[in-house]
């Protein structure tokens, strides 16, 4: 059985760029990895890394170049963080 939600059903419409100080890019966190990595900015950029960390000014910077079309949107959608004893 797989967990992963298809890409058209995870709602992001409520996450704002303006309100992301700072954002921690984890693949290994995100809910629509495999499904949507194709066309995610850090795929990209960097390939698949463990984690990322960017600032807002990077972030900013980001989406101007998603925004002129040079890369792809981030698709960084996190499932819930799991913490084990």
């Amino acid at each position: 059985m797989n967990d992963t939600p298809e890409l058209s059903e995870v709602d992001v419409s409520h996450i704002s760029v303006s309100d992301i100080e700072e954002v921690v890019v984890d693949c290994d966190r995100c809910v629509v990895r495999g499904i949507s990595c194709h066309d995610c900015v850090v795929t990209v950029l960097l390939g698949a890394p463990p984690a990322v960390v960017w600032d807002a000014d990077e972030r900013r910077a980001l989406d101007a170049f998603a925004d002129a079309g040079m890369v792809p949107r981030l698709r960084l959608v996190e499932g819930p963080v799991s913490h084990t004893a």
